[in-house]
């Protein structure tokens, strides 16, 4: 890893991160490709408290980081949503409570995971796949500083400690192959493969948004996530919307008006999105924000890694 990429808190509070010694990955992580990873996961271990005091994780980039641009040449690429009704609400948006209602409650979650010895939380969203089972968050919602995370769980409609339609757990993560090796910002894309829980698949019991590839920038875009650090506490659906940008500075990736914090990665990113639906077609996550350019956010762009990436998830 670049370790002059990041100044210091991916979007865990800043201290604590950097303080913090990631252990290495689980021997069990030797036979899965180095993209992927088989997780371990303890029943019950997802209390309520435990949840509420996940430290919220999300990255911050410094100037005078290496990236790796990311092709964008290629055909888009999209798959239509699965299912459900509600009220609009504001356009633009900075950051503010998700009143509307619609699929996007049930869809979108709160991911919450075992890392280096502490718990810790992120954001993800249910999207179609052909197994039905695939959340997709961020790279580093799944794999950070060299390991990939246990204890593994996706809360969709999380509401302040409760899991109204269960805990998810991951089976198996994976990252796009530009993560996983280096870490690589550009490409801070993970997906989760969900087991089945009360014999429905995670989108039969919540629904799945549609997504696509290669679907170009400057967007009309909403950004949805449960941003736990101050001043949000975690506790409910936060969403941003507005018109995005390209990155200018270090990345390829999508910027966006939006004061959403940490804990909020790995939360969807839509265009074509409907408020009275809350169906939309995702195309990135919340993945970083630069310290010197507060209230802005930056979300991968979705093209051929990032496919290549859902694909190995969708047929897992």
């Amino acid at each position: 890893m670049n370790r002059h990429r990041i100044a210091a808190s991916v979007l865990l509070s800043a201290g604590a991160l950097i303080a913090g010694v990631l252990t290495a990955a689980s021997p069990s992580a030797a036979a899965e490709t180095p993209a992927s990873f088989r997780q371990q996961h303890t029943q019950g271990f997802w209390t309520a408290e435990r949840m509420r005091a996940a430290t919220p994780l999300d990255v911050t980039a410094a100037p005078g980081a290496t990236r790796t641009p990311v092709a964008t040449s290629a055909a888009p690429t999209r798959i239509a949503p699965t299912a459900a009704s509600a009220s609009p609400t504001a356009f633009p948006q900075a950051g503010g409570a998700w009143t509307g209602g619609g699929a996007v409650v049930k869809t979108s979650g709160r991911v919450f995971f075992t890392m280096g010895g502490r718990t810790a939380s992120c954001s993800g969203d249910s999207v179609t796949s052909a197994n039905g089972s695939t959340v997709i968050t961020a790279g580093h919602c799944v794999k950070y500083q060299g390991a990939w995370h246990t204890n593994w769980v996706f809360v969709p409609a999380y509401n302040n400690g409760n899991a109204p339609y269960g805990q998810w757990s991951a089976t198996k993560t994976f990252a796009t192959d530009q993560w996983a090796a280096s870490e690589d910002m550009n490409m801070d894309v993970g997906l989760a493969v969900v087991a089945p829980l009360n014999g429905q698949t995670l989108s039969q019991a919540v629904g799945a948004q549609g997504i696509l590839f290669n679907g170009g920038y400057n967007k009309r875009m909403y950004s949805f996530g449960f941003p736990a650090a101050s001043p949000y506490d975690g506790s409910k659906l936060v969403y941003c919307s507005g018109n995005s940008g390209k990155d200018f500075l270090l990345t390829k990736d999508h910027s966006l008006a939006c004061n959403m914090t940490g804990g909020s990665s790995g939360g969807p990113w839509f265009q074509d999105f409907n408020e009275t639906t809350g169906l939309g077609t995702q195309v990135s996550v919340n993945s970083f924000g630069y310290t010197f350019l507060p209230n802005r956010m930056y979300g991968p762009y979705f093209g051929n890694e990032a496919k290549a990436a859902y694909d190995k998830a969708q047929t897992a």
